[in-house]
Protein backbone atom coordinates (compact mmCIF):
# COMPACT_ATOMS: atom_id res chain seq x y z
CA UNK A 1 0.00 0.00 0.00
CA UNK A 2 1.29 3.40 -0.62
CA UNK A 3 2.02 5.60 2.24
CA UNK A 4 -0.44 8.65 2.25
CA UNK A 5 0.99 11.66 0.48
CA UNK A 6 1.66 14.85 3.04
CA UNK A 7 -0.87 17.23 0.54
CA UNK A 8 0.79 21.12 -0.27
CA UNK A 9 -0.83 23.78 1.39
CA UNK A 10 -3.97 25.00 -0.88
CA UNK A 11 -3.82 22.16 -3.17
CA UNK A 12 -7.13 20.02 -1.70
CA UNK A 13 -9.23 23.32 -1.66
CA UNK A 14 -7.67 24.33 -5.26
CA UNK A 15 -9.03 20.61 -6.88
CA UNK A 16 -12.10 21.03 -5.12
CA UNK A 17 -12.43 24.21 -6.81
CA UNK A 18 -11.55 22.81 -10.17
CA UNK A 19 -14.29 19.86 -9.45
CA UNK A 20 -16.78 22.52 -8.90
CA UNK A 21 -16.04 24.52 -12.31
CA UNK A 22 -15.93 21.61 -14.39
CA UNK A 23 -19.05 20.28 -12.86
CA UNK A 24 -21.18 23.34 -12.47
CA UNK A 25 -22.05 22.12 -8.78
CA UNK A 26 -24.32 23.69 -6.36
CA UNK A 27 -22.03 23.42 -3.47
CA UNK A 28 -18.76 25.68 -2.41
CA UNK A 29 -15.52 24.30 -3.00
CA UNK A 30 -15.22 24.40 0.82
CA UNK A 31 -17.74 22.68 1.48
CA UNK A 32 -16.79 19.40 -0.24
CA UNK A 33 -16.10 16.90 2.69
CA UNK A 34 -12.42 15.87 1.96
CA UNK A 35 -13.26 12.18 3.00
CA UNK A 36 -16.73 11.74 1.91
CA UNK A 37 -17.32 9.32 -1.52
CA UNK A 38 -17.16 11.38 -5.01
CA UNK A 39 -19.57 8.44 -6.04
CA UNK A 40 -23.08 8.05 -4.63
CA UNK A 41 -23.46 8.78 -1.15
CA UNK A 42 -21.42 11.91 -0.27
CA UNK A 43 -20.80 13.80 -3.66
CA UNK A 44 -22.89 11.57 -6.17
CA UNK A 45 -20.87 11.94 -9.03
CA UNK A 46 -21.44 9.57 -12.07
CA UNK A 47 -18.99 7.81 -14.38
CA UNK A 48 -19.18 11.47 -16.54
CA UNK A 49 -18.73 13.63 -13.94
CA UNK A 50 -15.36 11.29 -13.40
CA UNK A 51 -14.51 12.17 -16.91
CA UNK A 52 -15.20 15.63 -16.63
CA UNK A 53 -12.99 16.10 -13.67
CA UNK A 54 -10.29 14.19 -15.14
CA UNK A 55 -9.97 16.10 -18.31
CA UNK A 56 -9.98 19.55 -16.08
CA UNK A 57 -7.64 17.60 -13.63
CA UNK A 58 -5.37 16.82 -16.71
CA UNK A 59 -5.91 20.46 -18.19
CA UNK A 60 -4.48 21.80 -14.96
CA UNK A 61 -1.72 19.53 -13.86
CA UNK A 62 -0.40 18.36 -17.14
CA UNK A 63 -0.58 14.59 -16.88
CA UNK A 64 -3.03 12.09 -17.81
CA UNK A 65 -6.07 10.44 -15.91
CA UNK A 66 -6.96 7.49 -18.11
CA UNK A 67 -10.06 5.77 -17.93
CA UNK A 68 -8.23 2.10 -18.12
CA UNK A 69 -6.38 2.75 -14.83
CA UNK A 70 -6.85 -0.41 -12.57
CA UNK A 71 -6.48 2.48 -9.63
CA UNK A 72 -9.36 4.81 -10.75
CA UNK A 73 -11.39 3.78 -7.62
CA UNK A 74 -8.77 4.20 -5.22
CA UNK A 75 -7.62 7.92 -6.91
CA UNK A 76 -11.40 9.31 -7.50
CA UNK A 77 -12.65 7.33 -3.61
CA UNK A 78 -12.55 11.01 -2.29
CA UNK A 79 -11.25 14.37 -2.74
CA UNK A 80 -8.10 13.95 -0.57
CA UNK A 81 -7.53 10.75 -2.23
CA UNK A 82 -8.11 12.72 -5.88
CA UNK A 83 -5.47 15.68 -4.17
CA UNK A 84 -3.04 13.45 -3.60
CA UNK A 85 -2.94 11.55 -6.98
CA UNK A 86 -1.94 15.18 -8.22
CA UNK A 87 0.11 16.00 -5.69
CA UNK A 88 2.29 13.03 -6.55
CA UNK A 89 1.78 12.88 -10.24
CA UNK A 90 1.36 17.12 -11.55
CA UNK A 91 3.83 18.38 -13.65
CA UNK A 92 2.49 21.86 -13.86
Amino acid sequence: MNEPTTLPDGLMAEVADLMVAALNLDIAAGEIDPDAPLFGEGLGLDSIDILEVALAVSKQYGFQLRSDDEDNVRIFASLRSLAGHVAQHRIK
